[in-house]
């Protein structure tokens, strides 16, 4: 005890690296619920400077607690610290600090904990021993952590999970059997079902799909298949976020597409924006009350794991310049404020000998300087207000599964039809692929073998197409007669899955297809997500100028990277036509009969 503040530091050594380490030990929401510390909830107050204040309140016991969330400060994967001033409780500051060092092939931990009391009770406290009791559950569970990063344990704490009753588990049980009835549960109905059980709620308030079947070492599409077929069996409920591009926090929520705002306000960053179904609508799930329910709050509301995409967060003095040990990961990066403000977005390509540049803010403004040394990052505030400087990835986060990709997806469509924009509502989409169909000589066909067979093979090679187009991460959207349209969030899916379909076996059916990528527009059109704009119209132009067996590729689709890895092989064409609704030629790529029917033989 010093000077009235309390502070003790524990310090282990493991033999795993930092890198491994942090992402467990720096997911203080995680730890916290380990701890069996309750949920708290927070009021975000405007200030007249356009910043916020983060107003939390919880209770432990017997005290009510009130405090400032301050921001936490980290540099990933080195160490991070945080204080909460308490305006209500027995501590007047609380604040821990984690620091990891490499050492000896593994990692140097340190964790020190300071509380400084507010009243009598607080002192009473910290004489009773309530700083070492909380630092030995803290150390039981880092150990326990580094030894599920060591491979030794299968989960990072020893977790107890709420018993189900004997109704609820018997429910459970019926769902799990209508689940794989369905064919969506492709055998992990009872593994989704254990999760959502035995889970720590802190990997149950927002289900990714993505993220868990990376966990479960499964099929992105078959965990997404999982989750919408658990939605219909009652194990899980849906929601849509609409995620500010800034602090990609969800500022928005919606139990249905109809009801998802065209925009929202993010006051953590005092700005409005607008909703990008490839980009930040994303579709989350949660298990279903009636399996279990979720305590509502906050466990950490902003630790260093609750926005990973963060690498640096640092919160200067006023005329402040810091000097950090850190090593920022080649790509795209961005430079900004916590607080609104101005960004600049670096492109970051480390030189040999050279560090990374200098983060500057002053002014509404966020710019970068000369290079520190090698395995530094200098930041400096040359404003007269605190400011938390933030060096993040610009890539968006890649486990999310947006609205594009979703509603982009056969199983999608098929179970939630229903689920469609408000009537006159559109929604701007980036960048889709769409692929056009249609039979060539089906009046022929009619005529020729009589309407019922006839009619009989086409609804074949419906369902043939349907499965092609599913196997590949895309959807059918429409039929027209005898014509498909099909949309892919993936070109390269989309071109594969049309070799698959030319190469099938066709018993005499003939079929010419067109495909394109761009931006479009969807809407809801006869009770149905649909697209439309000059994409949809130059992808059925192109359908039009197939022969038949062949696959024709808009010139832009078909430079696509992830295009001209499936067809760098296969012999194309290249040609020009003017088509109609286009006042230019448009050039296009055709994959002729030979090559498309040599495919197989090269996949």
């Amino acid at each position: 005890m010093m000077a009235g503040i309390a502070r003790r530091t524990w310090t282990w050594w493991f033999d795993q690296p930092p890198e491994r380490l942090w992402p467990l030990l720096a997911d203080t929401p995680r730890f916290n619920e380990a701890m069996g510390l309750p949920r708290y909830q927070v009021e975000e107050i405007p200030r007249d400077d356009g910043t916020l204040l983060r107003l939390a309140r919880g209770r432990i016991g017997r005290y009510a607690l009130e405090w400032e969330e301050q921001p936490f400060q980290w540099v990933a994967p080195r160490g991070f610290t945080q204080v909460r001033r308490f305006r209500a409780g027995p501590f007047a500051t609380v604040g821990p600090t984690l620091e990891l060092s490499p050492e000896h092939g593994g990692s140097r931990v340190s964790y020190t904990l300071e509380m400084r009391p507010a009243n009598w009770m607080g002192r009473l406290l910290l004489r009773l021993g309530f700083l070492e009791r909380s630092g030995r559950k803290f150390e039981a569970l880092i150990r326990a952590a580094a030894d599920h990063a060591a491979g030794s344990r299968p989960e990072p704490f020893d977790y107890v999970p709420p018993t189900p009753a004997a109704a609820v588990a018997e429910r459970v049980a019926g769902m799990i059997r209508a689940l794989e009835e369905s064919g969506n549960g492709h055998g992990l109905s009872r593994r989704l079902a254990d999760h959502l059980l035995a889970a720590q709620e802190v990997d149950l308030t927002r289900i990714r799909p993505l993220a868990l079947a990376r966990t479960w070492g499964e099929q992105p599409r078959t965990v997404v298949e999982l989750c919408l077929g658990a939605v219909k069996a009652g194990l899980l409920t849906l929601r849509w976020d609409l995620l500010c591009p800034r602090c990609r926090g969800a500022k928005a929520v919606a139990a249905s597409l109809d009801r998802l705002p065209s925009g929202a306000h993010c006051p953590s960053c005092n700005i409005d924006y607008g909703r990008d179904f490839a980009r930040n609508v994303e579709l989350t799930f949660q298990p279903s009350p009636a399996v279990r329910q979720l305590t509502e709050g906050e466990y950490c509301l902003a630790g260093p794991m609750t926005t990973p995409h963060v690498h640096v967060q640092q919160t200067l003095r006023p005329g402040e310049a810091r000097t950090l040990e850190a090593v920022l990961p080649a790509g795209p990066l961005r430079l900004r404020t916590l607080e609104p403000g101005g960004s600049a977005d670096l492109d970051w390509l480390p030189a040999p000998g050279q560090g990374f540049p200098l983060v500057v803010a002053e002014a509404d403004a966020v710019t970068s300087g000369p290079p520190a040394a090698p395995g530094l990052l200098c930041v400096e505030n040359r404003t007269d207000r605190p400011l938390t400087l933030v060096v993040e990835d610009r890539d968006w986060i890649a486990d999310a599964l947006t609205a594009h990709q979703v509603t982009t997806l056969q199983a999608f469509r098929d179970m939630f039809s229903d689920e469609v924009l408000r009537p006159g509502d559109e929604v701007a989409i980036g960048t889709v692929t769409l692929m056009f169909t249609d039979l060539k000589g089906s009046t022929a066909l009619y005529d020729r073998i009589g309407d019922a067979s006839a009619y009989h093979r086409v609804r074949e090679h419906f369902a043939d197409l349907a499965r092609a187009v599913r196997d590949h991460d895309g959807a059918v959207v429409k039929t027209i007669g005898d014509a498909v349209m099909a949309a892919f969030a993936d070109p390269g899916q989309a071109v594969r899955a049309a070799l698959a379909i030319q190469t099938a076996p066709r018993d005499g059916l003939v079929i010419k297809m067109g495909l394109h990528a761009g931006a479009c527009v969807a809407v809801t059109l006869n009770g149905r997500l649909d697209y439309f704009g000059s994409t949809v119209n130059l992808a059925a132009r192109l359908e039009g100028r197939s022969r038949g067996g062949d696959i024709i590729l808009s010139e832009g689709l078909a430079a696509d990277p992830a295009v001209s890895a499936v067809i760098t092989s296969l012999h194309s064409e290249v040609e020009s036509a003017a088509l109609k609704g286009f006042a230019a030629p448009v050039t296009f790529r055709r994959l002729v009969p030979e090559t498309v029917s040599s495919y197989t033989a090269l996949s």
